[in-house]
């Protein structure tokens, strides 16, 4: 991004009116605060009030935010168990030449959020798609950890299932980056961090708790520090979470290291099992152990039908 000059004059864009935005028929991916109303952008409050429709992932929360904000506009819900239903009504609606907001109860639309099944029919409708940028937990929380943020992943919700986590966390040791952002919700935050402990896992972690908000926290440490520090605050199954980890060097994955070859773990999986080699690729891919992609098992499996037939 070009760096701002000293004494450069900003351009300020066009102001938006009621006439313009009922003529475009557009689609506007409007951050809402994660938890200070006064993060709310001028702009992102002055297109809730003039849009024609806002399209919320929860009606009654949405209402409360526009209340403090002034607003006063139709609602309409939008929300993860009707987005597919309801995608085709919002179009029809832009194509007649209204425009629609897409809200979520907090941060960026669509970031573990609703809203992509609507964008994605919107931009096969030939609609004009707008971000309108501000509040994410995730990038507030990378910004606030002092971790190595030079390259980052998002997971979005920790899995909730042993097994998954444990197939996530050897994903993150196998990664490109060291850095990832998560969420996790206040009634498994300590499970998450038992799960690190248990696993050995050798990490940073910055667990933010209720950004932006007047008690906001954050716990910073290894996964057994940020435990003491969770068991200290007493309550801390309060409030949303997103947390960030950042992997020690020593505990990734060399990927260009493999003790066994795959056409070998192949053999063995099919010996063991009597399975065909699609199976045995299927097999070995569970593996905590395996450390080939798919990709990487699929080649090998071709490779044998060469050399054995069949």
């Amino acid at each position: 991004m070009d760096e701002i000059k000293e004494n450069e004059i900003i351009e300020e864009p066009e102001e938006i009116n009621e006439s313009n935005i009922k003529g475009n028929g557009k689609l506007y991916i409007v951050a809402t605060p994660i938890g200070n109303s006064r993060d709310m952008s001028p702009r992102g409050r002055q297109i809730l009030a003039e849009v024609d429709i806002i399209a919320a992932e929860d009606t009654r929360r949405s209402m409360v935010l526009l209340g403090k904000l002034g607003i006063r506009n139709r609602l309409v819900s939008n929300h993860k168990f009707n987005e597919y239903g309801k995608a085709k009504y919002f179009i029809n609606e832009m194509l007649g030449g209204k425009s629609v907001a897409v809200i979520s109860d907090a941060g960026t639309p669509c970031i573990s959020d609703p809203g992509n099944e609507l964008i994605k029919a919107a931009i096969e409708a030939g609609i004009q798609v707008t971000g309108v940028p501000g509040c994410c937990a995730a990038v507030t929380a990378l910004s606030v950890s002092g971790f190595d943020l030079s390259s980052f992943m998002f997971l979005g919700f920790f899995p909730r299932e042993n097994a998954d986590r444990k197939k996530m966390l050897e994903k993150m040791r196998r990664g490109d980056t060291r850095t990832y952002a998560l969420y996790e919700s206040p009634k498994r935050i300590m499970e998450l961090v038992d799960f690190f402990i248990r696993s050995g896992a050798r990490c940073r972690m910055c667990l933010c708790n209720d950004l932006t908000k007047l008690h906001e926290m954050s716990f910073r440490g290894t996964p057994d520090e940020v435990r003491e520090q969770l068991l200290a605050k007493g309550n801390y199954d309060k409030g949303e979470y997103a947390v960030i980890v950042e992997i020690d060097e020593d505990y990734i994955f060399n990927k260009v290291e493999h003790t066994v070859s795959a056409e070998a773990m192949l053999v063995d999986a099919m010996v063991a099992g009597s399975l065909s080699a699609k199976d045995a690729v299927a097999a070995v891919i569970a593996d905590e152990n395996n450390s080939y992609s798919k990709n990487e098992l699929k080649a090998a499996a071709l490779n044998l039908k060469r050399m054995f037939g069949g």
